[in-house]
């Protein structure tokens, strides 16, 4: 018995069931032999000794939030002709279509088809003996509503992988970072280290791009974690806000991070907040040396360059002489500084509080090693578990709300004024408060990104 034929329009909705393709946009095309899906980042592997390839897709023309990450059979590679003359090869898989509730295999081959109106092309070789064609029609079968397109690849993103997670930082190896991909996994994420030196950008009003090292496009993702050493703030922060110029969400934001990096402002931000700190004074002229030590209370005193990072470019000054000689040296260099009152009923002790999300999720009390000391800056040295009270709670939350991030570690001084916040760290290291507190802490990163997609 002849199977009867599907009458279709010059355009149509179909669906790959094999590669969980719910829904396509698809121009027919009988003037074509064979037909064409839209792909990036297409890279062919091994699996079970056959030759496989994978590939992203944006099913949906003018969309780039919506992938979905496919793999099928490898048939080959073919050099095909375009309408406009051009030749290019074009690798070639064989997977099933779904039209009219009917299903057969096609051969289909891989292509960016930004540039064209539909993200499929079903050509002559998918419709023989199956399909008539009424070029005057369209959608004879059908047209899907926003809603329900917008619920099927809701459905279809995530019973694919979960989320597509890109860790932006500098050293895989490093423990927080490690740790930070592994819960990720853990939780059924796609998660992806992202070296930022082998990020680049393309500035385009209506193409922003990032690209990879080799030539892939960083389009695909769904959340990114900064994770920026400070001797790189600039470009690490510049990338982070083209991921946010992409619509990718970042667990700290670049405006967060950057001013989070720049000590005199995170003061000032967090003064504006009524969050108390260590008297502190600023000046430009080696003229005001004097009168800027008497303003911090005199010696001892610490003395802290603008641009340094985790306790470098610091300097207990324990006589007047001694901070004087300090000072100006620094200004000699036109280096910025900071002056600040040394607190010694600290006893060279200091609190890590975890922010995550509005919520401190674990504390340590930091002291420092035999010879060193810890007021007002952080060195290396022991921690410990401890229950931090409540004042210090909604400190640590209300500095890194001020800050506007959703991950801060908050170092915070115990003093005979009460608990003084010495400063608001974007990318805090895990390994010290999860090995003391042994609390899953890169989970919980993990877990704000769930909320933020409403998948916990």
């Amino acid at each position: 018995m002849p199977l009867e034929k599907i009458l279709i329009g010059s355009e149509e909705w179909c669906s790959f069931p094999t590669l969980e393709i719910p829904k396509i946009k698809a121009r027919v095309d009988s003037g074509a032999k064979t037909s064409a899906l839209h792909a990036i980042n297409i890279a062919p592997f091994v699996k079970d000794g056959e030759n496989w390839v994978r590939f992203d897709i944006n099913p949906i023309q003018k969309n780039v939030k919506t992938v979905l990450h496919c793999e099928a059979p490898l048939v080959g590679k073919r050099v095909v002709k375009s309408s406009s003359g051009y030749r290019e090869q074009r690798y070639v898989i064989t997977t099933e279509i779904e039209l009219d509730k009917q299903r057969w295999p096609i051969e289909v081959t891989l292509t960016n088809r930004d540039s064209m109106g539909f993200r499929m092309l079903l050509g002559r070789e998918a419709m023989n003996g199956r399909m008539l064609v009424d070029p005057s029609s369209q959608y004879l079968l059908g047209e899907p509503t926003i809603e329900n397109l917008r619920e099927l690849y809701r459905n279809a993103v995530k019973a694919k992988s979960g989320l597509r997670i890109g860790l932006l930082a500098s050293n895989p190896e490093l423990y927080s970072n490690k740790r930070i991909m592994e819960a990720g996994e853990m939780r059924g994420h796609e998660m992806h280290f992202l070296n930022i030196k082998e990020c680049y950008m393309k500035l385009d009003a209506h193409n922003p791009e990032i690209h990879y090292r080799g030539g892939r496009i960083l389009n695909d993702f769904d959340a990114i974690i900064p994770r920026i050493r400070p001797s790189i703030t600039f470009y690490g922060c510049a990338l982070t806000r083209q991921f946010e110029a992409l619509k990718v969400f970042c667990l700290n934001s670049a405006k967060a991070i950057t001013q989070s990096r720049d000590k005199l402002f995170s003061l000032q931000l967090l003064l504006n907040n009524e969050i108390d700190i260590p008297t502190t004074g600023f000046a430009n002229s080696p003229l005001d040396t004097d009168d800027l030590i008497k303003m911090v209370g005199g010696s001892p005193l610490i003395v802290k360059l603008l641009e340094g990072t985790q306790g470098k470019g610091v300097v207990l000054a324990e006589t007047k002489k001694a901070a004087e000689s300090v000072i100006n040296a620094f200004k000699s260099l036109n280096a910025n500084i900071l002056v600040q009152e040394f607190i010694k009923e600290a006893d060279g002790k200091d609190l890590r509080l975890f922010v995550i999300d509005g919520k401190v999720v674990a504390a340590i009390q930091r002291e420092a090693l035999p010879g060193e000391f810890r007021a007002n800056i952080h060195l290396g040295g022991t921690a410990s578990v401890i229950k931090p009270t409540q004042e210090e709670k909604k400190i640590a939350i209300r500095a890194a709300k001020a800050m506007e991030l959703k991950v801060a570690g908050v170092d915070i001084i115990r003093s005979s004024k009460g608990p003084l916040l010495l400063e608001v760290n974007s990318s805090p290291g895990l390994e010290g408060i999860e090995g003391a507190t042994n609390k899953d802490v890169a989970g919980e990163m993990i877990r704000a990104i769930e909320k933020n997609f409403k998948l916990n």
